[in-house]
């Protein structure tokens, strides 16, 4: 009976755990439908989905690899803001819009693959190599632009290749939440239904062992900062045609919330690993929050407190289900 029950008790676990985290989703949800008027407008949703969810999720796909390898990416922030930076001043400059594109994306690879020279070639742990990254991108951010000023291209000239990227949509869907649902698609596949995947989990649990097993490990972390860097590189496109300019370290903003929708989604796994849908349920809870206290009056400091409370709460509430089954 006691083998029996040892085998299922991992399996509730996770169900509990995926519980704690549903729990607060629609409790929240309830409390700012009833206290804000705006929050079930379908303006409001959309705005939601398309300006919250979309940016953040793709970057935290990015962030989900990098923790499942068991490492920690603090320069995606640094990727969003190479590629906004490089695609906006291509345009500016009068270069075709798909070679900006190409350009911008290339800039984030560069700040991928400069992660990974330091962590995978050079064992420097992620921390200090990502945050090394983070503090050379945002001086390079103010030296191209002056000490950091914005750089706006609001006159009609760039109006179509903007509204192409982020105001567009196709079968009535937004082009930006169909970037994202090809992205969720890849990354999903490529996480969990691939070697490739499984590869970078055996280093993430047991690095020493992943190396014996002949697992590729430094190639393998090479390609993981760099898919990071890309997907927020993606970010940082999309941002730019939303907003029609490139504004100095904005790409900050995602750092910490793609972080955090991570490890919020890594409560429904029993082994407390990252996952896809893990971190997409972190994603919307996240956004929802914002919104909603937004909604309801707060202003921005205490809208991060009320963040971090929710980090705290999710996690508490389901540490205290799993030890009281």
């Amino acid at each position: 009976m006691s083998l029996s029950l040892s085998r299922h008790l991992p399996k509730d676990r996770e169900s509990f755990s995926t519980l704690a985290v549903l729990v607060a989703f629609v409790g929240l949800f309830l409390v700012f439908a009833t206290q804000a008027d705006a929050f079930l407008t379908l303006g409001n949703l959309r705005n939601v989905l398309v300006n919250n969810v979309v940016l953040l999720a793709i970057v935290a796909l990015g962030v989900t690899f990098v923790v499942s390898s068991g490492g920690i990416d603090l320069s995606v922030g640094v990727s969003v803001d190479m590629a906004s930076l490089v695609f906006v001043s291509a345009l500016a400059a009068g270069v075709a819009a798909p070679l900006g594109l190409a350009a911008g994306l290339g800039a984030a690879l560069l700040v991928g693959l400069l992660n990974a020279i330091l962590i995978a070639r050079l064992k420097i742990s992620p921390f200090l190599a990502t945050l090394g990254v983070l503090f050379i991108g945002q001086s390079v951010q103010r030296l191209a632009t002056g000490g950091g000023q914005p750089i706006y291209l609001v006159t009609k000239d760039y109006a179509a290749i903007f509204n192409a990227i982020s105001r567009s949509s196709l079968l009535g869907v937004p082009t930006p939440v169909w970037v994202l649902i090809l992205c969720v698609l890849a990354t999903w596949l490529a996480l969990h239904r691939m070697g490739f995947g499984r590869q970078v989990q055996a280093i993430g649990a047991r690095p020493g062992v992943a190396w014996y097993s002949g697992i590729r490990v430094p190639s393998r972390l090479t390609q993981v900062y760099i898919l990071a860097a890309v997907l927020a590189g993606i970010t940082g496109i999309l941002l730019s045609a939303t907003v029609r300019s490139y504004v100095p370290m904005s790409g900050n903003a995602f750092l910490l919330d793609a972080i955090g929708a991570t490890f919020i989604g890594t409560t429904i796994s029993r082994e407390r690993r990252p996952s896809i849908l893990g971190t997409l349920l972190g994603v919307a809870l996240l956004a929802m929050v914002k919104n909603g206290l937004l909604l309801i009056g707060w202003n921005f400091y205490w809208q991060q407190v009320g963040i971090g409370v929710l980090v705290f709460a999710v996690l508490a509430l389901s540490f205290g289900l799993q030890r009281r089954h």
